[in-house]
C-alpha cells in the first residue's frame, strides 16, 4: 500500500473545540456513574455493601490505571503515523494496542488470587466488606483485558481526531452498566455481585463498542500484517513511549498519595476538608483534559507532518481555549465553591476547614494551566523522556516546598507544595519546548 502524505489541516477554533467538548462531556459521565453505583447497591440499607463496592473498584481501578500509558503513548504515534499519511502503520498500532492489552489482562487474571491477597494487606478491611469486596473483584477482575483495551482504543481514537466516537463509547459503557445495575442489583437482588456482573458485561461490551468505531481499521490489510505489526524499530519505540509515560504518571500519583498521608497527620477535619478540595481538582481536570486532548492530536499529526508551524499554533489555539476554561473555573470556585462544599460535606467543622483552604482552589485552574496543556503538547510530539525527566524535577522541587512550608505553614504549607509541583511542571516542560520544535526541524 502507498501512503499518500497529508497536507497538515488549518489548526481553527471550530476544530479545538471539536475535539475539546465531546471530551468534556465524555469526563462529565463518569463521576455519574460511580454515583449510581453507590446509589444502587445504597438501596440494600446496609453499609458494608457500599463499602466493598466502593473498595473492589478502587483497587481494581488502581491496577488497571497502571496500563493508562496506552492511552496517551498511542494518542502521540497514531496520530504522528496520521500526520505522515501512513494508514498501514495506523492500523497497525491498533493491532499492537490490543495485543498488549489482552496480555496484560490475561496476566491480572492468572495472577488475581496473589493481587487480591496483597490488595488487602494493604488496605485492610473488616471481615464483613473484606469477603464482600473479594467476591465483586473476582468477578470483575475476568474483564480486565477488555477494560485496558479501552485505554488503547481511547488513544488511538483521539489521534484521529475522532472524540465523538469517544463520548459514545463512553456513555455506552457507563449507560449498560447503569442498566444492568438497577436490573442486577434492584431487580434481580444479586447484591455486590450484581453490581460486579453488570461492570463486567458494561466493561466486556464497551470493547466490543470500540472495535465497531475502529471498524475502518480492519479494512486495511495491514492491521494484521505481522511483519509489520511486530517490526522492531516500531516496537521498541512504543516500549520507550509508554515506559517513560509510566514512570511519569507513577512519580505524579506519588504527589498524591504523599499529600493525602501528609494531610492525615493533621488530624480527621483536615482529612477529609482536604477529600473535599481535591474533588475541585478533579473538576479541573475533567475540563482541561478536553483542550490538551486537542493539542495531542493536531501537534502529533503536525510533528509527523514535520509542520512546525501547524504545531505551533496547535499549542497556542488549544492553549487560549484552556486558558479560558481555567479563568472560568477559577470564578465559579470562587463564586460557588462555598455552596459546593456545604453540598459536599454535612460536618460542620470539614465545612469550616474546606472553606478556609477554599483559596487554593480557586487559583489552581490557572497555575495547573501549563503543566495539562504541555502535557498534552509533549504527548503528541512523543517527547515523553522529558515529560519523564520534568516530572522528576517537579517532585523533587515537592518535596522540598513540603519539608520548608509544612512545618511552619501546616495544611496551608502542603496545598501550597502541591501547587508549585504544578506550576513547576508546567515551567519545566516549557523550558524543553524549544527542543521540541527543533527534534521535529531535525
Amino acid at each position: 500500500m502507498t501512503d499518500i502524505p497529508v497536507a497538515p489541516r488549518e489548526v481553527t477554533n471550530r476544530r479545538v473545540l471539536a475535539i475539546a467538548l465531546p471530551i468534556v462531556l465524555s469526563n462529565v459521565s463518569i463521576p455519574i456513574l460511580g454515583a449510581v453505583d453507590t446509589g444502587v447497591v445504597g438501596q440494600l440499607g446496609e453499609a458494608a455493601p457500599i463499602g466493598a463496592v466502593g473498595l473492589g473498584a478502587i483497587i481494581l481501578s488502581a491496577i488497571y490505571w497502571i496500563f493508562g500509558f496506552l492511552r496517551m503513548g498511542t494518542t502521540g504515534l497514531a496520530a504522528q503515523a496520521l500526520g505522515r499519511g501512513d494508514r498501514a502503520e495506523v492500523a497497525a498500532i491498533l493491532t499492537r494496542v490490543l495485543m498488549i492489552a489482552f496480555s496484560a489482562g490475561a496476566v491480572i487474571i492468572l495472577l488475581q488470587l496473589p493481587i487480591i491477597w496483597a490488595a488487602f494487606k494493604i488496605a485492610p478491611a473488616s471481615d464483613e466488606v473484606e469477603s464482600l469486596a473479594r467476591s465483586y473483584m473476582s468477578i470483575r477482575i475476568w474483564s480486565a483485558p477488555a477494560a485496558i483495551a479501552v485505554f488503547g482504543i481511547t488513544g488511538w481514537l483521539i489521534a484521529q481526531e475522532r472524540t465523538r466516537a469517544v463520548l459514545v463509547l463512553q456513555l455506552w459503557m457507563n449507560g449498560v452498566n447503569a442498566v444492568l445495575n438497577i436490573w442486577f442489583v434492584l431487580g434481580l437482588d444479586w447484591g455486590v455481585n450484581g453490581v460486579a456482573f453488570a461492570t463486567f458485561l458494561a466493561e466486556w461490551s464497551g470493547l466490543a463498542m470500540g472495535l465497531y468505531l475502529c471498524r475502518a481499521a480492519f479494512r486495511i490489510p495491514d492491521w494484521r500484517n505481522w511483519t509489520r505489526v511486530f517490526d522492531r524499530i516500531a516496537l521498541v519505540r512504543m516500549a520507550r513511549v509508554n515506559s517513560d509515560i509510566l514512570i511519569r504518571s507513577m512519580l505524579l500519583e506519588s504527589v498524591f498519595l504523599s499529600f493525602m498521608f501528609l494531610g492525615a497527620d493533621f488530624g480527621d477535619v483536615t482529612l477529609a476538608a482536604n477529600q473535599v478540595l481535591l474533588q475541585f481538582l478533579f473538576i479541573t481536570a475533567y475540563a482541561l483534559d478536553g483542550f490538551a486532548f486537542s493539542a495531542e492530536a493536531i501537534v502529533g499529526q503536525a510533528v509527523g507532518a514535520r509542520a512546525i508551524p501547524t504545531l505551533r499554533r496547535a499549542a497556542i489555539v488549544s492553549g487560549l481555549w484552556g486558558l479560558g476554561a481555567s479563568l472560568l473555573l477559577a470564578l465559579g470556585f470562587w463564586i460557588f465553591g462555598p455552596w459546593i462544599i456545604e453540598v459536599m460535606a454535612k460536618n460542620a467543622d470539614v465545612r469550616s476547614a474546606a472553606a478556609a483552604f477554599l483559596p487554593w482552589m480557586v487559583t489552581a485552574p490557572v497555575l495547573a494551566l501549563a503543566s495539562f496543556m504541555f502535557d498534552g503538547i509533549f504527548i503528541g510530539a512523543t517527547r515523553t523522556g522529558d515529560m519523564r525527566n520534568m516530572m522528576i524535577v517537579s517532585v523533587a522541587i515537592y518535596a522540598a516546598c513540603v519539608a520548608v512550608l509544612v512545618p511552619v505553614y501546616g495544611n496551608h504549607g502542603l496545598w501550597a507544595a502541591l501547587l508549585v509541583s504544578f506550576v513547576a511542571r508546567g515551567l519545566t516542560l516549557a523550558w524543553r519546548y524549544p527542543a521540541l520544535e527543533r527534534s521535529v526541524a531535525a
